[in-house]
Formats: structure tokens, sequence, C-alpha cells
């Protein structure tokens, strides 16, 4: 009924009683991350070590007068920064849009009138009303209700509504979940009823406050990859100050020109300056954000991108998550026969069942909100529509509503003609038997039709008629004569993309484990449609209370389902995971989830569904709820981690030959190859392939055919550094067969050293092409469909012409005019370096 109850003699608390305790106790508002301006935003990016090292490279440069490494080096930065704050900014907009459950908006009574004010503004005392539709603002106790039922899966799991009692006066708080509680909690939705509660707690004491409050505890891990990635800038940065000193010492003896030793040693620190490996971190990282975020993924923790391909094991909600938390008429049971719906599709009801749906229609409100009711008119409209059965013109007269005693409600109403009282009930199926006063041997058929229909995941409802002729009507539903319908199932719908998402998670490697505070009957229906491994084999939320933390680790090792859990013991499921080595991956939308999210090693929430508070302590929140997005994230992580890998190879290959050209002519008194410009020419090679080229570079076939990576192995392992070294000593092996060639044909220093700059950018580039891919042929390799790619190479040849063509640039880089012979020496020696290197390449993958 739309009618509010108020119950006598309640006036609320005054206007100044609420704005005493408003300022006395503060906003009704959860624990939540501080937004961040844009000058933090800033401050957090130049803060990262990473960038902290380009800014001091680049003023180094400055110091040392080379203005172009340094212009180089602080463009990148910009660009990083760019990148990155474009992405913080995003990030923090779309979290504010889907701040829509925060702070709901509030009936309450003061100064004994009725006032709609927002939730923030709750205070504790207050009394508040409670209809369909309303979000609860604040904890509470139940000072009146009818028929009252309140959504708490997002702090419990549960995806049935709960039925609520009015407070005796005594009862304790208890935690959320189960029927017949005296209490309402803050951010649960009345589905049915009505009522009216006095607030005992706001913000951090309620209980989804009291979850927001507890992720504080619980401490973010850095991943390793960019652990490693520091570790590799450090070690580069070690070798080059020694390699540095060791050459200005060997110059400055063995020449006594110490001030040329000098550069020289700048040269050659130049050289292995290892900024290449911040910006490849930072702009795949970024850029695979920004390729997530047009397929609906927000990352708000850019590193875990990585670590999503790596997980193996992803730790799934059941409800909203797997399903689509709605319910559907699926199956009816009626003069002892069952009719599918969901297999019948569009054919006619049949007509022995059309009395089950009539009922089940006059049970229930003529504008309900609750699902299940929505799903009964619809039902009923869909099959009944323009027929005998539906009857827009009775009269509803009086409602009886359910109770702890009879979990059955009963809707009285008055014929057209007035001649007598049409009584429907509808409630649990144990309620509607007992109304019926069935013997006990129908009572055992009966039971065995529901425990069949429970089996198969759904929720049972049994229906009853009643036909009352006098006028005066009874004060119990137990008192009309109730002759029995049927039962009414419904299902909570699995999500049309999930079965074929888990197929992939399997051939990707990865295990799914379903979390739910559901029960295993449902759990176990959900885990076959599904395609779950093991769906026999399940853990309850009592059983795993039982559990030592050791016993848990080992039975989690073959069990894929765990039913009637609780927050704390979702954590605890975690937890185990982390302790066996697994990469834990976590989906989640409920407050209940949040303290999961944030210690699993990526957190995956909800974004149209989940809360605030879940959100906020994920990585990654899918903005349209679709499960099969984790499956494209997974792909993407895998191909940034690929793609870092073979970004990383290139570098360590290419800075090979550069060092061994900038060190050679030291060692053997031969002139010097290398000069700062040449290298900073190099680098402007060298950035834009590493971190563009390699990161535009589409996944390998395989790549959601081979198991996760383990985050134990190294981004640079052995045998990327064995491919990188022999892929780096071939490229010098072949430029200096052209330079000592060159001066043994009596070739000038600036031609020599020209000569033997071309062929380094030719073998550069054929190093760029052989490590864009694992798999495939030379032909494919160059065939590459990478249009970065080819704007790098078209870019490097170009700029190579002109310096090698246009007298300022000729002079500033120290070349000479390239001639017939020398083109064809260059050409030849390209040619022989890039099939030497494609090949290798290939055998050493």
């Amino acid at each position: 009924m739309d009618k509010i109850f108020v119950l006598e003699n309640i006036t609320g608390l005054s206007e100044e009683d609420a704005t005493r305790k408003l300022e006395e106790e503060g906003f009704n508002e959860l624990p939540s991350q501080k937004k961040q301006s844009i000058f933090t935003i800033l401050i957090n990016i130049l803060f990262e070590p990473m960038l902290l090292l380009l800014l001091g490279s680049g003023l180094i440069y400055l110091v040392l007068g080379e203005s172009n490494d340094a212009l180089m080096l602080l463009f990148f930065v910009i660009v990083v920064v760019g990148i990155t704050f474009y992405q913080e900014r995003r990030s923090e907009r779309a979290l504010d849009a889907l701040k829509n459950l925060s702070s709901p908006r509030a009936l309450v009574i003061r100064n004994a009138k009725q006032r709609r004010i927002p939730g923030r503004e709750v205070v504790r005392e207050d009394i508040i009303i409670l209809r369909e539709g309303d979000r609860i603002p604040a904890d509470g106790n139940v000072l009146f209700c009818s028929n009252l039922l309140v959504d708490e899966s997002m702090l419990t799991g549960e995806s049935l509504a709960v039925r609520k009692s009015e407070w005796d006066g005594k009862t304790k708080v208890t935690i959320p979940g189960g029927d017949d509680i005296p209490f309402v909690y803050s951010g649960t939705l009345v589905v049915q009823g009505h009522g009216m509660g006095k607030i005992t707690g706001t913000g951090i004491h309620t209980e989804m406050g009291k979850i927001g409050k507890a992720l504080q505890a619980i401490n973010q891990e850095e991943t390793l990859l960019k652990k490693e990635t520091s570790r590799l800038v450090r070690n580069f940065a070690i070798v080059g100050m020694i390699l540095c000193v060791f050459v200005v010492i060997v110059y400055g003896m063995t020449r006594g020109d110490w001030l040329n030793g000098i550069l020289a040693g700048v040269s050659l620190s130049m050289a292995l300056l290892p900024e290449e490996f911040s910006v490849v971190l930072l702009i795949f990282l970024s850029m695979g954000a920004w390729r997530m975020s047009k397929r609906q993924v927000l990352t708000r923790r850019i590193p875990a991108i990585e670590t999503l391909g790596s997980a193996t094991v992803l730790c799934v909600d059941k409800t909203g998550t797997l399903t689509m938390n709605r319910m559907i008429l699926s199956s009816l049971f009626s003069r002892a026969e069952f009719y599918d719906i969901a297999n019948n599709g569009d054919l006619s009801l049949p007509e022995k069942f059309h009395e089950l749906l009539e009922f089940g229609y006059l049970a229930s409100q003529k504008d309900p909100f609750d699902p299940v009711e929505k799903e009964i008119k619809n039902g009923t409209e869909k099959f009944l529509s323009d027929s005998e059965h539906v009857h827009d013109n009775w009269k509803l007269v009086r409602e009886y509503p359910l109770s702890k005693n009879l979990l059955a409600l009963s809707n009285v109403w008055e014929s057209f003609d007035h001649r007598k009282h049409v009584i429907a009930a509808k409630g649990s199926p144990e309620a509607i038997m007992d109304l019926c006063h069935l013997d006990e041997v129908q009572k055992k058929e009966l039971l065995s039709r529901v425990q069949s229909m429970a089996d198969n995941g759904l929720r049972v409802l049994g229906v009853a008629r009643s036909i009352f002729q006098e006028e005066l009507l009874p004060e119990m539903q137990h008192d009309f004569t109730f002759e029995f319908t049927g039962l009414l199932g419904f299902r909570d719908p699995v999500r049309s993309s999930v079965p074929a998402a888990v197929s992939e998670c399997y051939t990707a490697g990865m295990r799914v484990i379903m979390i739910t505070g559901d029960f295993p009957g449902t759990a176990m229906n959900i885990a076959r449609q599904i395609g779950l491994k093991n769906p026999d084999s399940i853990i309850t939320g009592h059983e795993l209370a039982q559990m030592s933390m050791m016993e848990l680790q080992e039975k989690i090792k073959v069990t894929n389902i765990f039913a009637r859990v609780v927050p704390e013991q979702k954590l605890a499921i975690v937890n185990a995971l982390k302790a066996n080595g697994e990469v834990v991956a976590m989906t989640g939308d409920g407050v209940n989830d949040a303290p999961a999210l944030k210690s699993a090693h990526i957190g995956i929430a909800m974004g149209e569904r989940g809360t605030d508070v879940a959100r906020e302590s994920s990585a990654i929140v899918l903005l349209n709820d679709d499960f099969s997005s984790i499956v494209a994230a997974v792909r993407l992580g895998r191909r940034i981690f690929d793609n870092l890998k073979k970004a990383i190879t290139y570098i360590f290959s290419v800075h090979v030959p550069i060092a061994g050209l900038a060190l050679f002519p030291i060692l053997f008194e031969l002139p010097l190859i290398l000069l700062p410009a040449h290298i900073a020419f190099l680098e402007l090679i060298i950035d834009p392939a590493c971190s563009v080229v390699f990161e535009a570079e589409k996944d390998e076939k395989n790549i959601m055919q081979r198991p996760p990576r383990n985050l134990k192995d190294k981004l640079f392992d052995r045998k990327n550094l064995i491919r990188s070294l022999f892929q780096g000593l071939s490229v010098l092996f072949f430029v200096l067969i052209v330079f000592l060639l060159a001066l043994f044909l009596g070739k000038g220093e600036n031609e020599a050293r020209t000569i033997t700059f071309a062929m380094l950018v030719f073998a550069n580039l054929t190093l760029i092409i052989s490590n864009l891919s694992l798999e495939g042929s030379i032909l494919k390799k160059i065939n590459s469909e990478n249009r970065a790619l080819w704007m790098v190479v078209g870019g490097a040849l170009l700029s190579l012409v002109i310096v090698l063509y246009v007298p300022v640039f000729r002079e500033l880089f120290h070349f000479s005019v390239l001639h017939f012979d020398d083109l064809v020496t260059v050409l030849i020696g390209g040619i022989i370096s890039a099939v030497w290197i494609i090949l290798i390449s290939t055998k050493l993958k």
C-alpha cells in the first residue's frame, strides 16, 4: 500500500537537536578517498622515482652543455607526465560519476512533520520512514513494519531480500543477514512493504562504514614489474658510471688528453644511460589503461594491468557478477505437473497453469517494486492478458502481512459483483501448506517437488486461493479455507557471456572460484551452468569457520565453490590463495567485497551496481559490469608484458653496439666513432621504437593458450640476456667490420664515421623488426601491420638522409658526403646483417 503509517506520539527530533548532533557527530558519510586536486596529482606523478631519474638526467645534460639530449629527455618527461595526468584525472572524473549510492535522500520526521533531506544530514536518533524503493541512509532499529523486505546483498552477498520484524526494545544489534532481524543497515534497499525506523548509527559507525574503515589496515603491494624495472635501471646506471670512469682513465693515460677523455666518457655514459626503461614502463602501462578504457574498463591503479596478465586465480562473487541479479519466472508446478517457461519460449501457457499465475498476481502489489512481484506481473501480462484471469476491476479491501509465525501474505479482493471475497495467498511453500491444512502424505509429496526445484537453483514460492462469502473479514489468515494452487520457481539468470568467459579463463590457465553468501544448492547449480570445474566440491561458511589457515590452504587447492560466507571469510580465502603462491584477481560489487578486493593482487569492482567502497578498494572497475571484459583485460595484461619484454630486449641489444663503438676506438687508439650528437640522434630512434612501436604491436596468437606467467619470472631473464647480447654483438661485429674496412681502404676519419653510422642506423631498424614478434617468418615480420613501426622506420631514414646531405647538419655531425661505393657498402652490409640477425633471433626465440 502507498499509505505511510506514522505511530502516535512520534514527533522525531527538533531541528535544533538535529543541528547540534550534526555538529557534534559529523555528516553521515562513509570513509572515502579524498579527492585529489590537480596540484596533488601532478606532485604525485613528478615524485615517481623513475621520473625523478629522467629529470635528473636532463639537468645533468644541461650542466654538461648537451642541450639536445637534455631537451629530448625533458620532452619525454612532459609526454609521460601528460599521459599519466590525463589518466589520473579521467579516473577521478569517472569515479565521481559513479557515486550514486553514497548519499541517498531520506524521509525523516522532525518536529512531528515529514521532511525529505539529503542522506548525509541524517543524524543519530532521527526517525526515518521506509518505503519501497528507498535506499536506507544509516543503521537503525525497526519501530514498525508491514511486509518489509530489504535487499542486503551489498553487505551479505545473499541475492534474496530478507524479511524485517519490529524491535522489541531489548534485542541487541547483530550483523546483517537472515530473516526477522529488527534492524536495518545503511546502503541497503527496501524492495517491498513499508515501515519506520530509529537511527542508531551514522557514517563510520554503520556496518558499511566499519568495513570501509577496516580497509585502512590492509597494505597495497608494489608490483614486481616496477621493482624489477627499477633494479634494471639501477644496474645499468652503475655499469655506465663504472665504464665512464674507466674510459676517462684509459683515454687520459694512453693519449694524455684528459679533456677529450672526459668527453669520451660522457659519450659512453650517454650511450648506456637507461632512461628508456622508465619511459617504456610508464608509457606501456598508461597506454594500456587508455586501451582498456575504450573497452569500458577503468584502471584505477595502472600497475595492476601488468599483474592481471599473471593472474592464476579469479575469485568471483556470484550475485550481480555471474548472474544478472534479477528474478526470472522459470518454472511452474500445478496439478501434479511441471511447466518449464524458460524452455518453451513464447508458446502459450497451458490452461491448467492459468489459475496459478492468476492468484500469484492477485497476491502481489499492482504496481510492485519487489523484483519477484515484478516478474509475476510481467508473466501475467505476457500469458494472461485479455483473458478472464485478469481482474482490473476488482477492489483490494485488505492485506494480511507476513509474520514471524507465518511466512505468507494474503490479499483480499472484492469481486466485481460484490457477492464474494476472493483471497490470494503467497509465501514460503511450508507456510502455504500450513494454510491449506494438508495432511502428511500431501506435504511429503509437495516437499519433494519443492526440493527438486531448489536443487535446480530456483527460489520457490507457494500460492493458494480461497473464497469468503461473509462481509466481516477474520483477523487471521488461518480462518480462511485455502486451497493449494501451485508453486512458482524463480531463477537469477546467468549472464549470457559468462560461460564463454569462464571457458577462456581455463584455456588461459586460470582457476575460477565462486564465492557467495547464497545457499550451496544455488551455488552448485550456477557453477554447472557456467562450466565451473569440480562443481560438486563445496565449502560452506560454517565449515570454513572451523578450519585453520593451514587446513584452508590445503582444501582450497581443489575447491572452487564457497557458499554462505561472510566478508571476513572472503578475505581469509584470498589470503589463503596468496599463501599458496597464487596471483589472485577478485571481482565484486558489494561493500562486503571491499577488504578482499584490496587484499587481492588485483581487485576488480563492478561500476554500475558496485558500491563506492568496493570501487575505491579496487585496482580495476568494469564500467559496464560485463564479466567478459575480464578476459579482455587478462589478454591485454599479457600483451603488455610480452611487448615490454620485447622492448627491454631491444633496448639492451641496441645499447651493446653503441657502447662498443664508443669503447672500441679508445682501447685500440682509433678515431672516435660516436660523438654526443650521434648518440642523441640514435636516441630519437630508440625511444619512439621501444615505447610507441613495441607498445602498438598486436598480441601473439597463442597468448591465451599458455599458462600465466610466474610473477617470480624476471622481465629480463637469462634467455633474454643471451638473445640481447647475441643480437647486439652481431650488430657490433658487422659495424666494426665496415669501420675497419673503411679505414683500411684509406677513407678519412669523417668518411669512415659516416659509413659506420649509416650502417648502425640500418642495423638498429633491423633490431626493431626482429624483436617485434617471437613468432612467424622473416616475411611476416617485414609485412607487419604495425603502423607505428613504419612511421619510425620512415622517419629514421628521412632523418638520416637529412644529416648526410644537408650541409649544416652534416657539419654538426662531423660527417662527409657518401659516394656511390660507400652507399653500396652500407647497403650490402645492412642486408647481410639484417638477414643474419633475423635468422638468429628466430632460432633464439
